[in-house]
């Protein structure tokens, strides 16, 4: 399975060439640059996760279940355990990649590659994203953010925990140079049903190989 992986473009674990130091942010002298963000952690079942320093093979060593995602021939998705020792191109953005909590709960994940090839293991998560819709509270238990459970966190208590961002009734986000926050909450009963951290790197998404 690693040789298709490897050659073929169809999977969605597909890297999109990047060029880096061309991004589109505008350069800031010394004296304008924001003041540097926190980063909140992420916890599975207490296993600690921090986007744009935890490696792809903490999260195997900590014995996580770590997939990727293959779209076939006929159009269906087929999900493989992440190969720690393939190579990833440099100057690539990695989407795809999966951590399962439970069969029904998991956070999306993406890597980034600077100007060298890299081992899997060794890239770090440059993204992570959780959709909370379809998970028991016992469930969702198991996931923390910045040190609360995400069954506890509300619309009201996403403000208490972090004052300083912006949004409305249903989001509470905040965009830095250095990590983007986003939650957003349900209609309903106000609480969290998904959230994202992205570590901010300068690169040029748009680019093309």
């Amino acid at each position: 399975m690693r040789k298709k992986f490897l050659k073929t473009g169809v999977i969605l674990f597909m890297a999109a060439m990047l060029l880096a130091g061309c991004s589109g942010k505008s350069s800031k002298t010394e004296t304008e640059a924001e003041p540097e963000q926190a980063l909140y952690p992420v916890t599975i079942d207490g296993k600690e996760i921090l986007v744009g320093q935890t490696t792809v093979q903490t999260l195997l060593d900590e014995g996580m279940n770590v997939t990727v995602s293959e779209m076939t021939e006929d159009k269906q998705i087929n999900k493989y355990e992440i190969d720690p020792d393939a190579t990833l191109e440099p100057n690539s953005y990695y989407t795809g990649g999966s951590i399962w909590v439970t069969d029904s709960i998991f956070a999306h994940i993406s890597l980034v590659t600077d100007e060298n090839a890299v081992r899997m293991g060794d890239v770090v998560i440059a993204r992570l994203e959780f959709s909370l819709t379809s998970g028991e509270k016992s469930e969702l238990e198991k996931i923390t953010f910045n040190g609360v459970p995400v069954s506890e966190i509300s619309r009201e208590k996403a403000g208490e925990m972090f004052p300083d961002f912006k949004g409305d009734e249903y989001m509470w986000f905040q965009s830095g140079d250095d990590y983007e926050y986003f939650m957003s909450f349900s209609t309903t009963d106000s609480m969290m049903n998904k959230f994202s951290v992205e570590k901010e790197y300068d690169v040029d998404w748009n680019s093309k190989e």
